[in-house]
């Protein structure tokens, strides 16, 4: 009897144990279920027992990439400092060079010089786009962050035995940083808009052009504002003397080579970030179906290229020039006073990134572009026609050419690379805004190069009538091609291209980074909200 009562409660426990064990792996397939129906909304990392690893603490990776989001928004507004630097600092090189080697820094070797930086950039918008998509956002961003460096370094410790052979050395110098500023327009924006999208909603607009647009531009005013303090500081004194011949030359180099620390003080962000959440779900980094892409977005690749090159064919060489612009304006005037008018000038165009930033929620994306192309016309159209007469009253010339420039801002610098991030999906949105910014900077390089020859044979007049032109084509651009998509999560043209793919007989690509279980497209489908609430 009292064998039975030892062995009689067996059986039950038994039958418990097992009613727990099957509810634990109910409620595991349950989990997995729930997991796969949100469409990725909580990501699925391999348990220990299937990848042989030790076991991932979920919370501490959710924190992680909570944290990354912010990293990477904060990281890309100090490398885009850096970019708008680097872009404006022909501003102060070229007259520098027009001093020191006046003999040999002729119109042509000024444009090569210049042209370098954009050539460069040319090639690492289309080159780390593909990385961006292929590899990863932050492999991309670590990688042009050296570029910039090791190219800065090289440009400012440039020297030949020659004027020639030191120009060209700083020209191939210069291209080198090209490449990696190039591609931190792809890199950082995309991720950017990103992490904007995740953690701004609604205001991803605002928040985006704030870290993007905005930090491009007051790179100049750094640039100029760096070159001010130190000339001033050594005592220049506007002369031709062998004295003020050495403090020009030390002082480009010196800003140079703040060029160079700029970058370094975000390495440390860019090593700690994750790639955002949701390319590390949507990303094809095997064979990715060309031919569809531009099946599907050539008329928006037309709207955001397009647009792209008639704004960087303005304001680029308006910018790389604006100080022999002005010295043709103020003759006599000398280096200090020219880049002085300069520096007003370049602060005068700020307004323009902080008003775009303000009512693009309510004037929406294109309508705020062609708004901006608008004042081209308006603007280029008044220093254009009046030339002869507004130059003789310098204050009112430089009023009205930052307004030209502002509306630029306002305009097409806040939006372009705005709209180019938010009409594409994330598998594809590296590659095709890295070609929209490359056909904008083959528009900045033929645009320089044509500044000059345009000046010299038309008159000067006819920049700012050329650029009114611009800006009425921008407008037809903008109107046709262009597609507002700022009501619309990011979400949204990720799930249409994926069906898409479907659609087409792509349902087989395999879409995931691999931190996470990857998943064909047919089986990848967006259950969240794909649009913002009103």
């Amino acid at each position: 009897m009292s064998h039975q009562q030892d062995i009689t409660p067996l059986p039950v426990l038994g039958s418990h144990s097992q009613i727990a064990m099957e509810g634990l792996a109910q409620n595991k397939d349950t989990d997995k279920n729930q997991n796969k129906n949100m469409g990725g909304e909580i990501e699925k990392y391999q348990s220990p027992e299937e990848n042989g690893s030790a076991q991932v603490d979920v919370e501490e990776i959710t924190q992680k990439a909570k944290l990354s989001d912010y990293f990477t928004l904060l990281a890309t507004g100090f490398a885009l400092v850096s970019d708008g630097y680097q872009n404006n600092l022909a501003t102060v090189f070229n007259p520098i060079f027009k001093i020191i080697y006046a003999s040999y820094y002729t119109s042509s070797v000024s444009t090569r010089v210049s042209n370098s930086l954009l050539i460069g950039e040319i090639i690492g918008q289309v080159g780390v786009g593909l990385i961006c998509d292929l590899i990863g956002r932050k492999t991309a961003m670590v990688a042009t962050t050296m570029l910039i460096v090791v190219g800065g370094i090289l440009a400012t410790a440039s020297s030949g035995s020659t004027p020639a052979g030191l120009l060209w050395m700083l020209t191939v110098s210069r291209g080198m940083v090209g490449v990696g500023v190039g591609g931190e327009y792809p890199a950082c924006s995309t991720s950017a808009s990103e992490s904007a999208n995740e953690k701004f909603g609604r205001d991803r607009g605002k928040v985006f052009i704030l870290v993007t647009n905005l930090m491009l531009s007051i790179g100049g005013p750094i640039v100029i504002s760096i070159f001010l303090l130190i000339i001033n500081a050594a005592g220049y004194k506007g002369t031709t003397s062998a004295e003020d011949i050495y403090k020009l030359k030390y002082t480009w180099r010196i800003c140079m080579g703040v060029g160079v620390l700029i970058p370094l003080s975000v390495f440390y962000f860019r090593l700690k970030m994750m790639n955002s959440k949701l390319y590390r779900r949507n990303a094809i980094r095997h064979s990715p179906p060309y031919g569809l892409i531009l099946r599907r977005y050539w008329r928006t690749l037309l709207g955001t290229a397009g647009t792209w090159f008639l704004y960087d064919f303005v304001t680029f060489p308006n910018g790389i020039f604006s100080s022999t612009i002005i010295s043709g304006v103020i003759p006599g005037a000398g280096l200090v006073k020219t880049m002085e008018w300069t520096l007003l000038l370049s602060v005068l165009s700020l307004p323009g990134v902080f008003l775009g930033a303000w009512v693009v929620k309510y004037t929406g994306r294109r309508n705020l572009l062609m708004m901006g192309f608008s004042g081209y016309i308006i603007f280029g159209l008044i220093v254009g026609c009046s030339y002869e007469k507004i130059t003789k009253i310098i204050p009112l010339f430089i009023v009205f050419y930052a307004f030209m420039q502002s509306s630029g801002n306002f305009g097409p610098g806040n939006m372009e690379g705005t709209i180019s991030a938010e009409s594409y999906p994330t598998s594809i949105r590296g590659t095709c805004y890295g070609f929209s910014a490359a056909v904008g900077k083959a528009g900045a390089a033929i645009g320089t190069q044509c500044f000059t020859p345009i000046q010299n044979h038309l008159g000067k007049k006819y920049t700012f009538i050329i650029a009114a032109c611009c800006g009425a084509l921008g407008v037809l651009l903008a109107y046709f091609f262009v597609e507002d998509k700022g009501k619309d999560r990011l979400e949204k043209e990720d799930e249409l291209w994926r069906q898409y793919l479907v659609d087409h007989g792509k349902g087989d690509v395999v879409m995931g980074d691999g931190s996470s279980e990857n998943r064909a497209a047919v089986g990848n489908a967006e259950k969240g909200e794909l649009s913002f609430e009103e």
